[in-house]
């Protein structure tokens, strides 16, 4: 057996065996049939799906008959996202990948506010321009269903263990988790994506946990610094930015009851509705901006993550929602700062992006709307903070 068995992806010899037990697993198909027969699976329910799940699988046969590999599953759900993105944004763009050498495997390490997209993006743009996809860490609270951890293991993800309790177990999962990930990186040359924190930041401030970079630094050679270490994982840091999040107004409505100081209790499917409304929900512009790799003169986990942050930050970019966000929540006089920022979008029609903006946000039910606001202007409020650090340092 090899060591990192348990939390690895599916290699090709799995995958017909993975579509096979995906196929027949009646709670992904009841799953599924809920989804597309909302009303009849609510009315009827068990009669439904007794009768309509043969011809469900009869279905997801015949289209997955020639997906034999990771490559072809892949290439399948490539396709999907493509036409997914065609009819649920305006527009995506990549920069920053002409930063990338086309032989060295890298870590990506991003912002987080989508389950699943994040990392799609992430794959699509290096496909975009010839590279690999990535390893794409997963935690293992999203596979509490059989049928969800083969469904992401085929697609390339491996496992993070967040749900064990003991110290001890923690730990050698923690040093598990790190030898894979220098192992994929060093030994087999194939990039790794991992957020920057464990969760969606739900609130839009994207920090990065310094327990996740020493984490990364346990599998270094006990002779090397943790620059050292570091700086062989061929850290990028990227950018993800949105101009509309269609899972806004749950990450609102669960930051809502917990200032309410409400126990907040996940669904079942909690996360994988998120995964589909992330999916399938209007998203405006998307930006994925691929920063420049981290070099060993960081030499702790504190000074690592304020790069990180820097970067991230910097490269967001501000869509006309997050500036709209940031005026309306605004105390101060911000006219100077609101023109700079308005500049970046010189064609647009701000009258009418506020008005979409405040439809959408008057959707949601009253008392999320304040929080979700502050989630789209919490970027801005960051980009400017590092802006002004910036400046200071260049006239120091």
């Amino acid at each position: 057996m090899n060591e990192f068995d348990d939390i690895r992806p599916y290699y090709d010899s799995e995958v017909p065996a993975a579509i096979a037990r995906l196929t027949k697993d009646p709670e992904l198909l009841n799953l599924l049939l809920s989804r597309q027969f909302p009303v009849l699976s609510s009315i009827f329910s068990t009669l439904f799906f007794v009768v309509a799940r043969p011809f469900l699988k009869h279905s997801l046969v015949r289209h997955s008959r020639d997906v034999v590999t990771v490559d072809g599953f892949q290439s399948h759900m490539t396709k999907r996202l493509l036409a997914v993105l065609e009819r649920t944004t305006d527009s995506y763009h990549f920069s920053g990948l002409n930063n990338l050498d086309p032989d060295t495997a890298y870590l990506f390490m991003s912002n987080h506010r989508d389950i699943a997209l994040d990392p799609a993006m992430i794959c699509l743009g290096l496909t975009s321009v010839e590279r690999n996809t990535v390893r794409i860490a997963i935690g293992d609270n999203l596979l509490s269903k059989p049928f969800a951890s083969d469904l992401m293991r085929i697609n390339r993800s491996f496992i993070v263990k967040r749900s064990l309790s003991g110290r001890r177990e923690k730990l050698s999962a923690l040093k598990k988790l790190s030898r894979y990930i220098r192992h994929s990186l060093s030994q087999e040359n194939i990039s790794i994506w991992i957020a920057q924190a464990e969760g969606r930041a739900k609130n839009g401030y994207d920090r990065t946990e310094t327990a996740l970079l020493k984490m990364l630094s346990l599998s270094k050679d006990a002779n090397d610094s943790f620059g050292e270490g570091i700086e062989e994982l061929n850290i990028i840091p990227v950018a993800i930015s949105y101009e509309y999040d269609p899972c806004d107004s749950g990450k609102a409505g669960e930051l809502h009851a917990l200032s309410m100081g409400q126990a907040y209790a996940k669904d079942p499917f909690e996360d994988l509705e998120s995964i589909q409304k992330g999916f399938l929900g209007y998203k405006g512009r998307i930006q994925v901006t691929f920063g420049t790799p981290i070099t060993d003169q960081y030499d702790s986990a504190d000074s690592l993550a304020a790069e990180i942050d820097r970067q991230i930050h910097l490269n967001y970019q501000l869509f006309p929602t997050n500036i709209i966000a940031w005026e309306m929540q605004s105390k101060a006089q911000i006219g100077a700062e609101l023109e700079l920022l308005k500049s970046q979008w010189p064609e647009e029609n701000w009258a009418l992006a506020e008005q979409k903006f405040k439809t959408h946000i008057s959707a949601m039910p009253r008392d999320h709307r304040a929080i979700a606001i502050a989630s789209y202007a919490a970027p801005v409020e960051s980009q400017l903070q590092y802006s002004s650090q910036q400046e200071a340092l260049r006239l120091a």
